[in-house]
């Protein structure tokens, strides 16, 4: 009996994860096909600036 109880808990942390992935999918690609172009390449500009990245 420990061992489905294991079994159906497991089950049930893999579709909340995956449920999380693909509501958080869904807004990062809802989000951004609303924000104008440039404001979305200044937000990437300026991540690779802080991470050290060259982009120059």
């Amino acid at each position: 009996m420990t061992t489905q109880t294991a079994k159906t808990t497991l089950s049930a942390t893999k579709i909340v994860s995956l449920a999380f992935a693909a509501v958080l999918g869904v807004a990062i690609i809802s989000i951004t096909g609303h924000v104008q172009a440039g404001a979305l390449h200044d937000a990437a500009h300026d991540v690779r600036h802080a991470t050290g990245f060259p982009c120059h």
